[in-house]
């Protein structure tokens, strides 16, 4: 569905099931450079299950119109204000990768609207190499390629996959080549930049579920570790031999694992 938040015309998915008044809402923030799409089994599996849905498009991404937000809170109170567009008072609030930053600080600053929260692919802080960042600045095909590449676990590369017939390298270097100029470089610079997050761990106290991929490449295990043990009321899941590409290299492994949020 299509609203208007902050002005600008916001594609959100709802998992092609219209809301119902009274169900729990599940919200979910897409990673670097991505859209709505890859929550697309997720969402539609959940908004089956009893879930109003909001899979969100952020400003310049997929279907949402509108300027980048380069920074992560800027992300958040975005995210805050979709939440008002499309009449949610609170959520379970999903993010992967940079998209987990984002859901964090939706928690921390906004903690009356999440009634849980669940990071996939996540570390804080998240730092980004320079020859990434720096082939993503001049928006050189490379930056794509080396996160395609990086967020796949060896078993990836080989071809492995949970769901018959899908190509996950080919599927996310598709998804990649279609963001904007720009896009890419925003949203890390955006994820580099987040360093302040971890100081507001304390302010997360509804139930949290950290989903790592035990070959993550992007956000080293130790690093999400590190986060885990500042959140009170935190939980881990470590899904073996998957990397960061959680969303697509072990849809069922993490629907299993966010059913648990319920």
């Amino acid at each position: 569905m299509y609203l208007e938040v902050d002005n600008n015309k916001t594609y959100i998915a709802t998992g092609s099931k219209e809301h119902v008044d009274g169900n729990p809402t599940m919200s979910f923030v897409h990673g670097t450079g991505m859209d709505h799409t890859v929550w697309t089994l997720a969402s539609r599996y959940f908004a089956r299950h009893g879930l109003n849905i909001l899979a969100v498009d952020l400003p310049a991404h997929g279907r949402s119109e509108g300027e980048l937000i380069p920074t992560i809170e800027g992300m958040a109170d975005w995210v805050v204000q979709a939440l008002d567009a499309a009449g949610q008072e609170s959520t379970i609030m999903v993010g992967h990768s940079m998209g987990s930053l984002v859901a964090f600080d939706v928690a921390a600053r906004y903690p009356d609207r999440v009634t849980s929260l669940a990071m996939v692919g996540t570390s804080m802080p998240m730092p980004v190499g320079d020859l990434l960042l720096d082939n993503a600045e001049k928006d050189n095909h490379l930056a794509k390629e080396m996160i395609n590449y990086w967020s796949h676990s060896t078993s990836a590369h080989l071809g492995g996959s949970q769901v018959p017939g899908i190509w996950m390298l080919g599927k996310l270097i598709r998804l990649l080549e279609r963001s904007g100029p720009g896009v890419i470089y925003n949203d890390l610079l955006a994820c580099e930049k987040y360093t302040e997050g971890i100081e507001r761990s304390k302010n997360i106290q509804m139930p949290t579920l950290l989903i790592l991929g035990e070959d993550d490449f992007m956000t080293p295990i130790k690093d999400a570790k590190a986060l885990a043990e500042t959140i009170p009321n935190s939980r881990t899941i470590l899904i073996p031999n998957c990397g960061h590409a959680i969303v697509s290299e072990a849809p069922n492994d993490m629907l299993d694992a966010l059913a648990t949020l319920i």
